[in-house]
């Protein structure tokens, strides 16, 4: 893991949304790109169910460039970016070179960095989308509106309508070629689904830490997007070779990992580990929770990998022919199980990219001068927590934390 890709990435927690408007709370790129991906997994969940092919790869790496592309234009709104597409798109093509020549020294990734020019290319114009890809594009931008349209929404209760009605307008129209796709259709019309992202959207409310002052402040949704592209740099270095059923359960797991909080609320891991059998009772209770909260609001087309993606999360582990569910080490994963019909899941990964993440936010405030023993403590904690010589999937956890924070 590159240091300085990983805090590249990291800015997405600052960069502020809709600051020209009156926020109910802070709003911002990572939670955006978080809500955007939740989205895309429920809509694109509707059209597999229909028989409709999607490339849920296209779609983890197309959140990843977007990303990194808002890390960098920050400065310009998305309007004037859309109106340079159009009215110049000779200059537009200059600022995408500009904006993939500001990673070039970042990313030694070369095949990333080829899929990032591609993508670009594409969002441009400049390549064309294989046939094959357009439902999967257009469930992806079907997402990208309809969270615009939700974070609009929120803050409709605090500005004058004369302030959003031109905003409005434009959204709307924006998302009227989508509206044919059954997932949006679903949302739009409040019905279970949109239920379902409610529960979701609570854990933007949720601030991380929320015993001591930090900067930036983080939400637990956009943690859990930050948790799930780590998990995907991650498992680019430690094995190339994943297939790609692993990679798509790996970044989702990361996804949905805190998805009980949503109903629990964050629980610190001081109190969490308070007595020695309190973090298998706080799982208990999680489970009993999330089975009579949150599986009601799912669909039956996707709640059990759901159910699978978040129980026992942070273990290594496969399913059996008869679906059951099986703990695995690294070697096997990568032996003997790396195939779709085996369910993988690099758990011990996402756990890996959990602890940095929790690391990177202790260390960057405290770089800041915003510190505090629980920062201090849970910086140190988090550095010492695996041995010098430990390799965990193939990554040698202590000197990645050591030099992130270098």
């Amino acid at each position: 893991m590159e240091k300085k890709f990983a805090h590249k990435i990291f800015e997405g927690f600052s960069i502020q949304r809709w600051n020209d408007l009156i926020r109910p709370f802070d709003m911002v790129e990572m939670d955006k790109a978080a809500e955007k991906m939740v989205l895309a997994y429920i809509i694109g969940k509707f059209e597999e169910n229909k028989g409709n092919k999607i490339d849920w790869i296209w779609i983890i790496y197309a959140s990843l460039f977007d990303l990194l592309k808002k890390i960098a234009l920050c400065d310009i709104k998305a309007p004037i970016q859309q109106m340079l597409k159009k009215e110049y798109p000779e200059e537009y093509l200059r600022l995408n070179e500009w904006v993939l020549n500001q990673y070039k020294t970042l990313l030694s990734d070369e095949k990333l960095f080829s899929k990032f020019t591609i993508y670009f290319g594409q969002n441009a114009g400049s390549f064309s989308i294989p046939d094959e890809l357009k439902t999967t594009v257009r469930v992806y931008r079907a997402a990208h509106k309809f969270s615009s349209i939700r974070e609009l929404q929120m803050i409709s209760v605090v500005n004058e309508k004369e302030r959003l009605g031109s905003i409005d307008k434009e959204l709307q129209a924006e998302i009227q070629p989508y509206l044919d796709l059954e997932g949006l259709q679903k949302l739009i019309t409040h019905q279970k689904a949109f239920d379902f992202l409610l529960k979701i959207e609570q854990l933007r409310f949720q601030t991380r830490w929320n015993q001591t002052p930090r900067v930036p402040q983080t939400s637990v949704l956009g943690h859990c997007f930050f948790v799930a592209i780590m998990t995907l740099l991650l498992g680019r270095e430690s094995n190339p070779k994943m297939c790609e059923k692993r990679v798509i359960n790996n970044f989702f797991s990361a996804l949905f990992h805190d998805l009980p909080e949503a109903v629990t609320r964050d629980i610190i891991s001081p109190v969490k580990q308070a007595t020695d059998d309190l973090p298998n009772i706080v799982k208990k209770i999680e489970n009993e929770i999330v089975n009579k909260e949150l599986v009601p609001l799912m669909e039956d087309f996707f709640v059990q990998e759901i159910i699978d993606f978040t129980s026992d999360e942070f273990s290594n582990r496969i399913k059996d022919a008869d679906g059951n569910v099986v703990n695995v080490s690294w070697e096997e994963l990568n032996q003997k199980y790396n195939e779709e019909k085996y369910f993988p899941i690099d758990g011990r990964l996402v756990r890996i990219a959990d602890h940095l993440s929790a690391l990177m936010e202790a260390d960057i405030s405290i770089k800041h001068g915003i510190t505090s023993v629980h920062l201090q403590n849970g910086r140190d904690g988090l550095l010492y927590s695996y041995k010098e010589d430990e390799i965990i999937n193939g990554i040698n956890v202590y000197n990645l934390f050591h030099d992130i924070v270098s």
